[in-house]
């Protein structure tokens, strides 16, 4: 049997497969010689963050479980392509790889499902919140100081599963895996950024590669979306000023129109009393340096213990 010509990583719950599918459809129609059945191959890689089964992922260790071992793949020559929820992405990424393209932007917006209000505010007193992310657990704290939040983990089917058992009244979701994987008629509201702001890079696809890998890179390179690569990068500049990760409560937007670059971000405090909020404007091409700006504003607003 011959190697296919690409091998992709991905993890491999429901979404992650729709993700790599979506990677190697958008690959088929860039360059029609991979359009045949055996020139990419879809492999599906069991992480530490799919391991850490019920338990809280910042006990875990935080942000990276879900890429650690795919990108050990990737410097190990097991796989030529790595597809990431950006979100989940390390700020700094390990030396040897690099982001080769970012897919285009998906809905980033955060959505509420629950069968028994139509919005945040309608929720019940003392009504129970789904949620094993700090940053929406901190946000609806922020504007419900009386929601019980109660933890709600696993992939997206099981969320919904559970939310139907009734292990919570309420729970909340990345708009954009909802829609991937066509469950967006399971929305009851879409929550607007003022009220929940989005992580960073949520709703982007990242595809990593070895930076040494010129012939990959070079086939990636027709998929980059450039307006989506700029906000990813204010995002996640923003995110390493901060030395941030899912231990701690980071929220940012990038917009990109007619060419300038608006992020919206904030930090709040785990319980959700303290919430610091700014904004930066400037060109798209300044992206980064904005996102950095951003951070260290807010650092130094929030102080040393802000996280604590």
């Amino acid at each position: 049997m011959t190697q296919p010509f690409l091998r992709i990583g991905t993890r491999g719950s429901p979404l992650a497969l729709a993700q790599a599918n979506e990677l190697k459809r958008r690959l088929a129609a860039a360059h029609p010689s991979l359009d045949a059945p055996d020139a990419i191959e879809i492999i599906a890689i069991r992480t530490s963050g799919d391991r850490a089964g019920e338990r809280p992922l910042a006990e875990e260790g935080g942000k990276g479980l879900f890429t650690k071992e795919i990108e050990d793949a990737l410097l190990g020559g097991r796989i030529d392509v790595a597809i990431h929820s950006m979100k989940d992405m390390l700020a700094t990424l390990p030396k040897g790889l690099v982001v080769a393209a970012c897919l285009p932007r998906e809905d980033p917006r955060d959505a509420l499902l629950s069968p028994r209000a139509h919005s945040l505010a309608a929720l019940a007193k003392g009504a129970r919140l789904g949620t094993s992310s700090l940053r929406r657990k901190a946000l609806a704290l922020h504007a419900r100081p009386d929601l019980t939040i109660v933890p709600l983990r696993g992939n997206v089917g099981t969320r919904l599963a559970k939310l139907a058992a009734g292990d919570a009244d309420a729970t909340i979701l990345a708009v954009a895996g909802l829609k991937r994987l066509g469950l967006a008629d399971k929305i009851t509201a879409t929550l607007p950024p003022s009220d929940m702001l989005s992580a960073p890079a949520q709703g982007i696809l990242a595809i990593e590669i070895r930076d040494d890998n010129e012939r990959v890179r070079n086939l990636l390179a027709p998929l980059d979306h450039p307006e989506t690569a700029a906000c990813a990068s204010a995002e996640r500049a923003f995110l390493a000023t901060l030395d941030g990760s899912c231990r701690t409560p980071i929220a940012a937007l990038a917009t990109i129109a007619g060419g300038r670059l608006a992020l919206d971000a904030a930090i709040v405090s785990p319980d959700g009393r303290k919430l610091h909020r700014t904004r930066r404007d400037g060109a798209s091409a300044d992206a980064a340096a904005l996102g950095r700006d951003a951070g260290a504003e807010l650092k130094a607003r929030g102080g040393p213990d802000f996280f604590a």
